[in-house]
C-alpha cells in the first residue's frame, strides 16, 4: 500500500509541475548494479526470491483455485508448501510490515511506527504518502523527503540490520525490486525528474545506500537501455507489477540473479481498496505474472531446482461498510473541543493533540503536559465503533473497549507463556484482547494473533505519550483529510482479518519454524545457509 500511494504522490507532483509549465529532463545515466551482483563467494545454496504481494489474502487464493482461474497458484500450492496463517506485523501497513520482514524485528526495535506518525523531537507529522489531499496539506516536498530520504536514512533504526546488510557481511549478494525498505551497504542514486524537482524542491540526485542491485521505479532503473520496462507516467513511474516482474525475469534469463531478491508487487492493493477484498481480477493477473517468472527459468521444474520462491501477502483487508452504514469514524469530531494539530503544522504550546490515521488503526497523541492520558481515553470510549483502545503506563500496557466498563493490563516477563515462547504477566480481563490462559499458564490468542507482542511493539515504536486505537470490523478512521474507503477495503488494525496472510514456499521442503512475518528473515537466512 505504501508504494502505490507513493506512486500517486509522484504523479501528484507531476500534475503540480505541469501546471507550473515544467518540461521533462534528459535521460539519467544507468547504474552499475549488474556488476555489483556478481557473486563474491561460491554458491552455497539455491537462490531465494521473495515476492511480497500487497494485500494478498488466502481467501482470494482459495476462491480462485476453486473457480479454476489460478493455474500457476495451483501448481505452486500442489508442489510446494501453502500456509494460511502467517501473522503480519502491526500496524498492518506495508511500510511497517516490510520493515519487520527485512529486519526480523517488530516496530519497537526497527522504529517505523506506520504509514503516518508524529515525531516528538521535531514536533511534526511524518507521512510517507497517505491520501492526495492530506499530502497536499502536509506538503508534497516534506512527504517525498520522508519517503525517499529519511525513511531508510534516519527513521529505520540503525541498530537493527536489514537482511541486505547481513548478507553483505557474509559475502552474499542481494537485490531489492521496488521495495520501499531497501537499506544496504551499496551506494545508489535516485534521480529525480526535472518536473518533480521544480514542484517539490528536491535535488536532482539523492544518494542512498541499498543492496547490490536496486530498482525504485523510474527513479532508479539499472536496466534502462537494456530492458524495456513500463516506467513512464502511464506505468505509474515503474511502481507496478509489470516493471517488477520484468526486472526479475530479465535477471533470471541473463543468469544474473543474486543470492537473495526481494520483489514488491503493489497492483492488487489499490484495486481492493476501491472494490473490496472479494475482487479477483488483480489476483488472476498476478497468476499470469508468476507464470512468466517460472518460464524465465525454462520451466516450473527448472525453477524448483534452481531457486526457492516465497510468495507472501503483507496484510489482509476488511470490507468497509457502504456510506449508508456510517463506516467512517471522524476523530476530529470526537475531539472537537481540543486544539488538534493540522496537516503541515508543527506543534505549539497551544496544541492539545495530534492524530495519525493509518486507515483502520490510529495513533492519538497527548501533547499537553500535565494532562492525564486517561482523559483522552474517556473521550474515545464514547465511540461504539472503536474496537480497541490501548496505552502504556510505566511498564504496563492497558487495553479497554468502549462499553466494557473494565480494563486489561499486561507487561513482558512473567510465568504466562504463549506459542511463540514469549513470557507475560497478565492482569484480569484478558478476554478484552481475546487472550486465554489455561491452568498451565499457556497463553492462546483468538481474533488478535500474537496480540500481546504486536500491540507492545506499536506502543513502544516511537517516543511520546499516545494511544493506539483500532476500529471494529467494517469501520475506519479519518482525521482532517485522511482517505476514505466506503464500500471498499481497509487495513491497519490488529484484527485477524487484516493480520493473517498466506505464505507459499516453492523449491524446498524446509519449513518455517514460526509462522510470523517477523520470523521470515531467520527462515530466509536459514535457506541461504547464512549464520545469523
Amino acid at each position: 500500500m505504501a508504494l502505490s500511494r507513493l506512486t500517486r504522490l509522484l504523479l501528484l507532483a507531476l500534475i503540480i509541475a505541469v501546471g507550473a509549465g515544467c518540461n521533462g529532463g534528459k535521460p539519467k545515466p544507468r547504474e552499475n548494479d549488474l556488476v555489483h551482483i556478481q557473486s563474491r563467494t561460491k554458491p552455497h545454496s539455491k537462490k531465494v526470491i521473495v515476492f511480497v504481494a500487497d494485500s494478498l489474502m488466502y481467501q482470494s487464493i482459495d476462491k480462485g483455485l476453486e473457480l479454476g482461474k489460478l493455474p500457476t497458484f495451483k501448481l505452486l500450492v500442489e508442489r510446494g508448501q501453502y500456509y494460511k496463517n502467517l501473522v503480519s506485523s502491526f500496524p498492518t501497513m506495508s511500510v511497517t510490515i516490510d520493515s519487520s520482514l527485512l529486519t526480523g524485528t517488530y516496530p519497537d526495535r526497527h522504529r517505523v511506527p506506520g504509514l503516518i506518525w508524529y515525531a516528538e523531537d521535531e514536533k511534526r507529522i511524518v507521512n510517507y504518502g497517505t491520501g492526495s489531499i492530506e499530502v497536499l496539506r502536509q506538503g508534497a516536498g516534506a512527504v517525498l523527503d520522508d519517503a525517499l530520504v529519511r525513511l531508510n536514512g534516519d527513521h529505520l533504526s540503525k541498530r537493527t540490520p536489514t537482511i541486505y546488510e547481513r548478507l553483505r557481511k557474509q559475502g552474499r549478494t542481494s537485490a531489492s525490486v521496488n521495495g520501499l525498505i531497501y537499506r544496504g551497504d551499496t551506494g545508489h542514486v535516485l534521480t529525480i525528474p526535472k518536473w518533480m524537482q521544480a514542484s517539490v524542491s528536491l535535488p536532482e540526485k539523492i544518494r542512498v545506500q541499498g543492496p547490490d542491485f536496486m530498482t525504485f521505479g523510474a527513479l532508479s532503473n539499472p536496466l534502462e537501455g537494456m530492458k524495456r520496462l513500463p516506467d513512464n507516467v502511464a506505468g505509474n513511474l515503474g511502481f507496478n507489477n509489470e516493471f517488477a516482474i520484468g526486472t526479475v525475469a530479465y535477471l533470471i534469463e541473463q543468469r544474473k540473479l543474486p543470492d537473495f531478491t526481494y520483489v514488491y508487487l503493489p497492483d492488487q492493493d489499490h484495486e481492493l481498496h476501491k472494490k473490496g477484498p472479494s475482487h479477483l481480477d488483480g489476483l488472476i493477473k498476478l497468476d499470469g505474472q508468476l507464470q512468466r517468472v517460472l518460464q524465465a527459468f525454462g520451466s516450473p521444474e527448472a525453477a524448483q531446482e534452481q531457486a526457492v520462491i516465497l510468495i507472501v501477502g503483507d496484510s489482509g483487508m476488511s470490507s468497509i461498510l457502504p456510506r449508508s452504514g456510517n463506516p467512517v469514524i471522524d476523530l476530529t469530531d470526537l475531539f472537537q473541543r481540543y486544539a488538534i494539530m493540522r496537516p503541515g503544522e508543527t506543534a505549539s504550546q497551544k496544541t492539545d493533540i495530534a492524530l495519525a490515521v493509518n486507515e483502520t488503526m490510529a495513533y492519538v497523541y497527548n501533547l499537553k503536559p500535565g494532562r492525564s492520558i486517561k482523559e483522552l481515553v474517556r473521550e474515545l470510549q464514547r465511540e461504539p465503533r472503536i474496537g480497541l483502545i490501548s496505552w502504556k503506563e510505566g511498564e504496563w500496557i492497558h487495553v479497554a473497549r468502549p462499553g466494557s466498563g473494565s480494563e486489561f493490563k499486561y507487561k513482558p516477563g512473567g510465568r504466562a507463556k504463549d506459542e511463540y515462547g514469549q513470557k507475560w504477566t497478565l492482569g484480569p480481563n484478558a478476554a478484552l484482547l481475546d487472550v486465554k490462559v489455561d491452568l498451565r499458564k499457556h497463553v492462546s490468542y483468538g481474533q488478535y494473533p500474537d496480540g500481546l507482542r504486536r500491540l507492545y511493539g506499536a506502543l513502544h515504536s516511537h517516543d511520546g505519550e499516545f494511544i493506539v486505537i483500532t476500529a471494529k470490523q467494517g469501520y475506519e478512521f479519518t482525521g482532517h483529510s485522511s482517505p476514505k474507503h466506503r464500500g471498499g477495503g481497509g487495513h491497519g488494525s490488529l484484527h485477524e482479518t487484516e493480520s493473517i496472510v498466506p505464505l507459499i514456499v516453492y523449491g524446498t521442503d524446509r519449513k518455517p519454524e514460526r509462522l510470523r512475518i517477523v520470523d521470515l528473515q531467520s527462515y530466509i537466512l536459514n535457506l541461504l545457509r547464512v549464520e545469523e
